[in-house]
This record gives structure tokens, C-alpha cells and sequence, in this order.
């Protein structure tokens, strides 16, 4: 029995409830609990860094932090679960491969935060966009990302200062441009060859 369309928003938007949810959580539970949740961010080549790449999405430094990346993450959730399918699975694919990316070429120190996913998300619904020739998504994500950053390409340059994880941003962005290109079939129209 085939899901309406109805019922699929409806799962995608529990679904999106929830992961909205365990932000808030994990930023609260790290606040009562003893000890710092952050050590379980993403280290670049160390062992116990390595953890980070599941972990560091779900981590934030302070409620700035979260406050700052709470909306344009939601939004780029919202655009995926609405244009792709499989979304929850490239979300996955996002943060293991940009998290991969970052503990191997990264600066040293403990990256945490949604911002990674963020600049994945955005790079990936430009690339699978324009590769699918539906422009709506693409641009949509190009708006995010001007807005959430001041401008998309500053936060992907050792120039934003020091407590910006502007290399996880920046593997994160290749990761998702990467799997946007490279998972989606091209359905844009072709130009006729000459004979």
C-alpha cells in the first residue's frame, strides 16, 4: 500500500521535529550534566577525534552557537526533504564524508556544531539542483547560505578568525557538492549535438 502524499509530509515533518529536538536536547543535557559533551567533537587525526564525525552536528559551544545555526539548518532540512529523495541518507552521507574530510585535513583543535552540515546542505542542493535542472532548490539554498553567513564564500576561509570552524565548513561544502553532483542522475535538457 502506497504512503499519500499527505502521510509523507507528515513522517518528513516529525522526522525534522525530531532532529530539531535532539539539537535542543543535547545542547541542554550537556549544560546539566557533568562533564563537557564538546570533547566529543571532531579532532583531526586522533583516534578519540574521530567520534566527532557522528557527534559534532549535534554539539554546540554555547547557545549562540546553537541559536545561530538552529534556523538556516532547519530550512536546508526542509528544502531537501521537499526536492530530494532519500534525504535522510544524504543528510548521513554529509556528515560522514565532511566529517571524514575534516578529521583528515583539518586544523588541529575540536570542531563542533550544525554549521558543517549547514555548508553541506547548501553546496548539495546547489550541485543536485542545477544538476537536475530545478533551479528553485538551488537558488533557495544559495539564499540561505548569503543569508546565514553575510556572504557563502567567507565562511569557508581561514579569514573568519579562529573560533570558526572554517575548514569544517569547507569540507563539509566539497562533501555536499560532491554527493549532489555525483549521486543525482543528470535530468537537466541536454543540447542537441551536431551531426
Amino acid at each position: 500500500m502506497e504512503t499519500s502524499s499527505l502521510d509523507q509530509i507528515k513522517l518528513s515533518g516529525a522526522r525534522l521535529g525530531v532532529f530539531a529536538a535532539t539539537l535542543w536536547l543535547v545542547f541542554i543535557a550537556d549544560r546539566i550534566l557533568p562533564g563537557d559533551f564538546n570533547r566529543w567533537g571532531i579532532i583531526p587525526r586522533e583516534i578519540q577525534g574521530i567520534w566527532g564525525i557522528l557527534f559534532s552536528p549535534f554539539l554546540h559551544a554555547n547557545l549562540g552557537h546553537l541559536l545561530s545555526n538552529f534556523l538556516p539548518v532547519m530550512v536546508l532540512l526542509a528544502l531537501l526533504l521537499a526536492t530530494q529523495p532519500k534525504a535522510w541518507a544524504t543528510v548521513l552521507q554529509i556528515v560522514l564524508l565532511g566529517g571524514l574530510l575534516l578529521w583528515i585535513f583539518g586544523r588541529p583543535a575540536v570542531h563542533v556544531g550544525a554549521s558543517g552540515l549547514i555548508y553541506g546542505l547548501i553546496a548539495y542542493l546547489m550541485a543536485a539542483g542545477f544538476r537536475q535542472g530545478r533551479f528553485g532548490p538551488a537558488l533557495a539554498a544559495m539564499l540561505v547560505g548569503f543569508l546565514y553567513g553575510g556572504t557563502l564564500l567567507s565562511g569557508v576561509l581561514p579569514t573568519v578568525g579562529p573560533h570558526v570552524s572554517w575548514d569544517g565548513h569547507l569540507t563539509s561544502a566539497i562533501a555536499g557538492a560532491l554527493l549532489g553532483y555525483f549521486s543525482i542522475p543528470n535530468t537537466s535538457p541536454s543540447t542537441p549535438s551536431a551531426i
